[in-house]
C-alpha cells in the first residue's frame, strides 16, 4: 500500500512528535492514500509554518503484515462510531484504548464543516452521517505507536509545485 504525507519538510524517518492540536484519530503520524489530499495539506503546512517549502513524502505500507503485527483501529465508513470517535478525539475528550494504527476516513475541509455543524447542535447525528455519505472520502492511516511506525519504508518524496516525483 502506498501512502503519503504533506509537510514542509522532507520525513524520512517519520517520529512522534507531541502536538497541542487535536486531530480527528488523535496524536500520531498521519498518512492518506490519497497523493492530491496530501499536495493539499503540504501547501497548508508551509503557510501555517511560515516556511518556503511543502513537500509529499512517499511511504510503502506492507498492510498484510501490519494487520496481522499490529493493533489496528478500522473505520470502513463514515457511521456513528466514527463520529463519536473523531468528535471525541477533536475536542481531547478520548480516553480509550491506544491502538498502534487507526486507519478510515479523512474529514477534509468539507468534510470538517459538516462536523463543525453537528458540534454546533445545528445537525443531529443522523443528519451528519447523511451528508457525509455523499462526500467523496479519502482514507488516512495514522500511526501512533514506535511499533507501528517501523512497518513504514521510505521510498521518496517531491515538491507539490514541481509535480510528480521522478
Amino acid at each position: 500500500m502506498i501512502l503519503y504525507h504533506g509537510s514542509n519538510v522532507i520525513v524520512k524517518n517519520p517520529k512522534l512528535i507531541s502536538s497541542l492540536r487535536t486531530l480527528d484519530f488523535g496524536p500520531g503520524f498521519y498518512t492518506t492514500s490519497n497523493k492530491e489530499q496530501a499536495m493539499d495539506f503540504a501547501g497548508k503546512v508551509m503557510i501555517r509554518k511560515k516556511s518556503n517549502t511543502q513537500y509529499v513524502s512517499i511511504y510503502n505500507l506492507d498492510f498484510d503484515k501490519a494487520v496481522k503485527e499490529l493493533d489496528i483501529l478500522r473505520f470502513d465508513s463514515p457511521d456513528e462510531t466514527w463520529l463519536d470517535f473523531v468528535l471525541e478525539n477533536r475536542k481531547g475528550l478520548y480516553t480509550g484504548k491506544l491502538h498502534d494504527a487507526v486507519t478510515g476516513p479523512v474529514a477534509n475541509d468539507d468534510v470538517y464543516t459538516t462536523l463543525q455543524l453537528y458540534e454546533r447542535n445545528i445537525l443531529n447525528k443522523n443528519q451528519t452521517l447523511d451528508a457525509l455519505k455523499i462526500k467523496k472520502l479519502y482514507m488516512q492511516f495514522t500511526f501512533t505507536t514506535d511499533k507501528a511506525l517501523g512497518f513504514l519504508d521510505f521510498i521518496s518524496a517531491f515538491d507539490p509545485r514541481e509535480g510528480e516525483q521522478k
